[in-house]
């Protein structure tokens, strides 16, 4: 082989010699890549990690009423520890807690906490409409009771789109049917129709009996007694 062909030849496996560590750099446990955060607000003080903090409020932007808090707590100490409050900048006073059913306000060791969703730990703001707004950044403190206070800035969302799941469980509806006028009554008339036979008259509340139902035609599916006036 000719003196220029060995110098290619070593020149062409340094290249890829290069191109190799480079790789295997990129790929390591200290590469750039994994150091990309995704954008949701997340701290951590201690053994305790708070991610995916969020305020979401009422979906009806006029609707008044409360307001919740939904996030991740993890504990990655060997000791449980307690959620003892979450306060949020602006508001009156902390949020409202309750454990899930059967279950208590514990971060347990090597363990994590939900706050919001259906079947999870509720963190409530009574205020509402008058301590946040959407689209504000507020902040929110998880008081724990080793760890103590851990503070983040957290983002104000409607509960619509992917939040819809996550908002307050008490969303103003509208108003029932009106009831009925005073002295209303719900007996029947007492005068004999065509056929010799009177209607059956009943106060609201009382059941129609098992002779009224056969007049009705009602079928053997239909519940045994029947509201006055159906």
């Amino acid at each position: 082989m000719s003196s220029s062909l060995r110098r290619g030849a070593l020149a062409a496996s340094a290249i890829a010699f290069s191109i190799a560590s480079l790789a295997a750099c990129g790929a390591g446990n200290n590469s750039q890549t994994l150091e990309i955060k995704p954008d949701n607000a997340a701290t951590s003080v201690g053994a305790i990690k708070v991610q995916n903090a969020t305020i979401i409020t009422q979906p009806d932007p006029q609707a008044t009423g409360p307001a919740v808090v939904s996030a991740t707590i993890f504990n990655g100490g060997s000791t449980n520890q307690t959620l003892q409050s979450v306060t949020v900048a602006g508001a009156s006073a902390p949020l409202k807690l309750s454990p899930a059913k059967g279950q208590s306000l514990t971060v347990p060791a090597h363990g994590s906490l939900i706050l919001g969703g259906k079947g999870n730990a509720s963190a409530v703001l009574a205020t509402g409409r008058e301590a946040v707004q959407n689209g504000n950044v507020q902040k929110v403190t998880f008081t724990l009771s080793s760890t103590g206070p851990v503070s983040l800035s957290a983002y104000v969302v409607p509960a619509t789109s992917y939040f819809s799941g996550w908002g307050p469980s008490e969303i103003p509806t509208a108003s029932a049917t009106a009831a009925p006028a005073p002295g209303a009554s719900a007996s029947g008339s007492g005068k004999p129709h065509k056929g010799g036979k009177a209607t059956a008259s009943a106060t609201a509340g009382d059941t129609a009996s098992a002779g009224d139902t056969a007049d009705t035609g009602a079928t053997p599916s239909d519940s045994a007694s029947q509201s006055a006036g159906n």
